[in-house]
């Protein structure tokens, strides 16, 4: 199965909010964030699923997982920045089996289609904006679960962790880039 660049295309359109119903500071980060995820869809124009799951580099990313992944760290910080840590995201506390799942995240996995992938990415940005549209405070803070990559307590606003999605998927976007380009030369800009 090929996802065309026109799908690609339906598919952002469809979680964009209208323009009247977001101003100001969050119009701003919504159209950052929409733009990243653009172009992180971009890179799977015309691929079929198999392709989707080439792993094509010295790395062991393949556009498909990076596209599971970065919804699921997208779909887990939204539910940060209403809910704070869960027991979920106590890093500290995680198994090898935990891990394990954490990293089949970064596959395709037998039965994951990269429709299926794309429309669950799709899912997931229209909640996210749904949630920023209507947040009271982009200013209201959570605590950040138990990591070793976080030092002491900290706390981090709804704008913050907005700007780290964004950060996350424009990252995200430029690995997928360099795998696409890989697998047959094609590139999202240039």
């Amino acid at each position: 199965m090929t996802v065309s660049d026109t799908t690609i295309h339906d598919a952002s359109d469809a979680h964009a909010p209208a323009p009247a119903a977001v101003t100001g500071e969050r119009a701003d980060l919504l159209e950052m964030l929409a733009t990243h995820r653009r172009f992180l869809r971009l890179t799977t124009r015309d691929l079929t699923d198999e392709q989707a799951g080439l792993r094509p580099t010295a790395s062991s990313l393949c556009l498909g997982g990076l596209i599971k992944h970065v919804a699921s760290a997208e779909r887990n910080w939204a539910a940060f920045i209403v809910d704070g840590p869960s027991d979920k995201s106590d890093f500290t506390a995680m198994t090898e089996e935990d891990w394990a799942r954490r990293a089949d995240q970064f596959r395709m996995l037998p039965g994951d289609t990269l429709a299926g992938v794309l429309a669950d990415y799709a899912e997931v940005a229209r909640r996210t904006d749904e949630l920023v549209a209507t947040l009271p405070d982009l200013g209201a803070t959570q605590p950040l679960p138990e990591a070793p990559w976080f030092e002491g307590d900290v706390r981090w606003s709804a704008r913050r962790v907005l700007m780290h999605i964004i950060a996350e998927t424009a990252q995200h976007a430029g690995h997928a880039d360099i795998i696409r380009e890989s697998i047959d030369g094609a590139k999202t800009m240039g």
